[in-house]
């Protein structure tokens, strides 16, 4: 059975930074991560292949967020600098396998584990 277990969540003030991790049971997957806020849709955050050669981001986060993993702790990270407070959200890492090793998912419907989501808060 897979399993994914989110850590690194927590409150930290505008501009501050935190680093969320994801550590998966099992092989390896194509990542990613995404954000919900109560009442609205899951939003896709960053995605990273396989292989970890490329990645992708949504805009609202690009160039302040950096996903990447270790393979051999079967891990990854999402690295959250500049945080905004419009970056308040649960955040979830998801899990999809690929025969690609190249290949990101950037929608919640490509994935099929999720794990149980952490809290991030920024406070202006």
């Amino acid at each position: 059975q897979v399993q994914l277990v989110e850590s690194g969540g927590g409150s930290v003030q505008a501009g501050g930074s935190l680093r969320l991790s994801c550590a998966v049971s099992g092989r390896t997957f194509a990542m990613g991560w995404f954000r919900q806020v109560p009442g609205k849709e899951r939003d896709f955050v960053a995605a990273i292949s396989r292989s970890g050669e490329n990645a992708d981001y949504s805009d609202s986060v690009k160039g302040r967020f950096t996903i990447s993993r270790d393979n051999a702790k079967n891990t990854v990270y999402l690295q959250m600098n500049s945080l905004k407070p419009e970056d308040t959200a649960v955040y979830y890492c998801a899990a999809e396998s690929s025969y690609t090793t190249s290949r990101t998912y950037d929608t919640e419907y490509e994935y099929s584990y999720w794990g149980q989501g952490t809290q991030v808060t920024v406070s202006s």
